[in-house]
């Protein structure tokens, strides 16, 4: 046996196959990343073309070519979900884990300006796109009978009224509901349904064009004195994605560094964010290639 044929047979993820909503960038990339050196075969479904074709080079630089795939995927939109996890079961003929990762900063500023537009494209991606990939990847699993896991990226603004913009905080405190819901409903068919709980991480998403203030100001944001990375989130996914976690399902992990041990007070530490005293009002769309639309308050 071979030095390589080893370190695929103790790789945590040989033989699986995994869809990432999101995994263009960010907690997403990491993950797409993290799984492919764990042996898995990785559907990226995202929104971003360019982003996409990026995380494919990259890949195939690793040498990955043969294991990664990228889907154009809309995760509002329900035909392309199904599209993205069907890739996966034409291309690899299976489908072991789905990682509902993708999502945007949504509506922000004060609730008294936020429009009902603002309020259904963050629901749409943020929770509808949670729900259509438990849907879609429930009744492929179900049918494999072998089981699975399910991932949701949630976050600590589901957990406390002070930890994320109302909006952004409603659709991710539903994505919570639906993990624990969806996990009572799959459990007899072996499928684990989880969610991950990140606080404030370093990505794209996050940034806003200017990755090292943004990094210096979460270094200041919670307990630990390092800045939260995509790699944090990605060992969460994997550990959920991997059979350590095979007695475990409806959990919603806190990845945060301690930040809601402490009380996340997003309003103190970010005034101008959210809330009555943000500057702006609007949407934001994160790393999906699209400008915000915003307006000066």
């Amino acid at each position: 046996m071979t030095t390589t044929d080893k370190q695929q047979n103790s790789a945590r993820l040989a033989g699986k196959t995994a869809v990432i909503t999101g995994g263009a960038s960010g907690m997403g990339k990491s993950t797409v990343l993290r799984f492919l050196a764990e042996g898995a075969n990785v559907v990226i479904a995202d929104f971003n073309h360019e982003t996409g074709a990026g995380v494919i080079a990259h890949a195939t630089e690793l040498g990955f070519a043969e294991n990664v795939l990228f889907i154009p995927t809309d995760v509002a939109v329900e035909s392309d979900v199904e599209a993205a996890l069907n890739a996966a079961l034409e291309t690899y003929g299976r489908l072991d884990i789905v990682f509902n990762n993708a999502g945007v900063g949504g509506a922000i500023g004060p609730l008294t300006e936020t429009t009902t537009a603002s309020w259904d494209y963050t629901m749409d991606v943020v929770a509808k796109g949670v729900f259509l990939g438990i849907k879609h990847a429930a009744a492929i699993m179900r049918a494999q009978g072998a089981g699975g896991s399910i991932i949701n990226t949630a976050s600590i603004a589901a957990l406390s009224g002070d930890a994320g913009p109302l909006v952004y905080s409603a659709a991710k405190a539903a994505v919570v509901s639906m993990t624990k819901s969806a996990a009572v409903e799959l459990a007899a068919d072996h499928i684990r349904v989880n969610a991950i709980c990140p606080g404030f991480i370093a990505t794209p998403l996050a940034d806003g064009g200017k990755p090292e203030r943004t990094k210096e100001s979460f270094s200041r944001a919670q307990p630990w004195p390092e800045y939260g990375q995509g790699d944090h989130i990605a060992g969460a996914a994997l550990f959920f994605a991997c059979d350590d976690s095979i007695f475990v399902t409806g959990d919603a992990l806190v990845v945060d560094g301690g930040l809601t041990a402490a009380g996340p007070e997003l309003s103190r530490k970010f005034p101008h964010t959210s809330g009555r005293n943000s500057k702006f009002a609007g949407v934001t769309k994160g790393s999906t290639g699209e400008k915000p639309e915003l307006k000066k308050l």
